[in-house]
């Protein structure tokens, strides 16, 4: 696939309180506010669990992230529907590979502001 400076992808989910204990078990991170419901009923997703929406990327891109680079905003909680956008802000080609630069935004179903983050990396070929 060809990829340029500008391209948009966007990827939605909705996270599950068993993918949140699960990630809770597999990283050891079982903080009380990942662990116990607040108020609401709800759980406080695991901002690195968050993050890994936008690793949909490397799948369609083939896109081997080098540095990634997250600002957590507020809180996700299970339930919540984030939509990840990555933009693609420079492509620089290299002999056998590409160096990628790419900002990402994501947000909740209120259309806040959750997460934002740069990554860089390559796409071989």
């Amino acid at each position: 696939m060809s990829v340029k400076a500008g391209d948009v992808f966007k990827y939605e989910r909705r996270f599950t309180e068993e993918e949140v204990f699960e990630f809770a078990n597999i990283t050891g991170d079982k903080g009380r506010h990942h662990v116990e419901y607040d108020e609401n009923g709800r759980l406080m997703v695991h901002g690195l669990l968050t993050a890994s929406i936008g690793t949909k990327v490397g799948e369609e891109l083939h896109y081997i992230a080098r540095e990634l680079v997250s600002e957590f905003i507020r809180p996700v909680f299970t339930g919540d529907t984030i939509t990840c956008e990555l933009t693609i802000t420079n492509v620089e080609q290299m002999e056998g590979y590409k160096k990628v630069s790419i900002e990402s935004v994501y947000r909740n179903q209120h259309e806040k502001t959750v997460l934002v983050g740069t990554s860089y990396g390559i796409i071989r070929g």
